[in-house]
């Protein structure tokens, strides 16, 4: 005889826990304490198993035997709805354990030591504003292509503030295709981690569906300006050290992170050589600058300001940091009357286009400005690849500049010298 809910409300505790029958294996259980609880009786293998529905009266008669009928369903189509029910806990749980803000944290801290300490503070605010903030809390494998679609796509118009209110930055082409990178890795460490089968950036990979972007050269000045930048840069009221750290930028094409975090041990004026660690270089490998004379000179007139420092380029008002400010260089240029117009990275660019038309080897250039070795094998051991050439090459471009500085005009034809 089936249940009704009269039958059910009336039912007294016992001494021990007894069971009243619904049919097709549906059981209310009822406790000593008085507590009653839905069971499904079935079998597998011939095996007697029992499901547990839920309590009474948090779960209806009603809702006990759709609960009973979906079971039943399972065991037609062959499966067994314990061994379903236990599955889909655990999924719960892993999912609770795995959110895309968890799986984000353990991927980046697992590849921070590749990268500079500012990069990886740069890279994980990026994760926090743009991926975090949307995606944080769900499950890394429930995230589909279309939801990480619109959130690259709020990237694309995103306004990010300070905290008092002033507009900092706008999200913009150039941030979301990063940001649509760096999900894409994390997205892969799931995958090779067991987290999820699928990347859902692996369909947006060729950046048709973001808007598109157009990479930005740095501003630079061309050779013909030169004369006029280095009278202002003389000029300048600024300190010696800047206009020695603008000197030097000039003359060895190193990059601002690599001219601030560079050590006195790293120089050595016997062997006319700035040797730049692994570490501090945007390749990851120790690159060779060879040093001019007039580079040499610039070296033992800063070693007079800063020799007693263990960096180059120490601040020189606040002491709370170690090392000169990342905007100290830019900031120098832009009171020079250069804004938009050159910043401390357009050196290399100078150097580039300049060494380029006056026909020096591409390769020789390539290897002083330390650009991307595709080739792994080959970058292992090209540290001093055309290092003699390289050496006469940035010579005659400090000859070169201090030919400029002395006639105020740029010099016609090629400055090289002939062997």
């Amino acid at each position: 005889m089936q249940l009704t809910e009269l039958k059910i409300k009336s039912a007294k505790p016992k001494a021990k826990m007894y069971r009243l029958a619904d049919g097709d294996g549906l059981y209310l259980q009822v406790t000593p304490k008085g507590r009653k609880f839905w069971r499904f009786r079935y079998f597998v293998l011939g095996k007697e198993k029992m499901l547990a529905l839920g309590a009474y009266p948090e779960i209806s008669l009603a809702e006990a035997r759709d609960k009973r009928h979906e079971a039943r369903k399972a065991l037609a189509n062959g499966i067994d709805p314990g061994a379903a029910k236990q599955e889909e806990k655990r999924r719960a749980v892993f999912n609770a354990e795995n959110t895309f803000e968890g799986v984000a944290k353990e991927w980046f801290e697992n590849n921070k030591s590749k990268w500079t300490p500012e990069h990886a503070d740069r890279l994980w605010r990026r994760i926090e504003i743009h991926l975090i903030a949307e995606l944080g809390k769900r499950p890394i494998a429930d995230i589909s292509t279309l939801e990480l679609l619109n959130t690259i796509r709020k990237v694309e118009t995103q306004k990010i503030t300070r905290g008092d209110g002033h507009l900092k930055r706008r999200g913009g082409t150039e941030v979301s295709h990063r940001v649509l990178q760096t999900a894409s890795s994390i997205f892969n460490y799931a995958i090779v981690t067991e987290r999820m089968a699928i990347n859902p950036a692996y369909p947006l990979r060729d950046g048709r569906a973001l808007k598109p972007h157009k990479a930005k050269n740095y501003p630079a000045i061309t050779a013909k300006e030169l004369p006029e930048f280095l009278q202002r840069l003389d000029e300048a009221k600024t300190t010696l050290q800047n206009k020695l750290a603008i000197r030097l930028m000039l003359l060895t094409f190193v990059r601002t992170g690599e001219l601030r975090k560079s050590t006195w041990k790293d120089v050595d004026l016997e062997a006319k050589e700035w040797r730049l660690p692994a570490e501090i270089t945007k390749m990851r490998d120790e690159h060779i600058v060879p040093l001019s004379k007039q580079a040499i000179e610039l070296f033992k007139e800063l070693h007079k300001i800063s020799g007693h420092r263990e960096f180059l380029f120490p601040p020189q008002q606040h002491r709370k940091h170690m090392l000169m400010s990342e905007n100290t260089i830019n900031m120098v240029i832009k009171r020079m009357g250069y804004e938009g117009k050159m910043v401390g990275h357009g050196f290399r660019a100078l150097a580039s286009t300049t060494l380029n038309e006056q026909g020096y080897p591409p390769d020789v250039i390539e290897r002083q400005l330390a650009h991307s070795e595709r080739n792994k094998i080959r970058a292992a051991y090209n540290r001093a690849e055309y290092l003699p050439q390289r050496r006469k090459m940035m010579q005659e471009w400090a000859d070169y500049i201090d030919k400029i500085a002395a006639d105020g005009k740029i010099i016609a034809g090629k400055f090289r010298k002939k062997a």
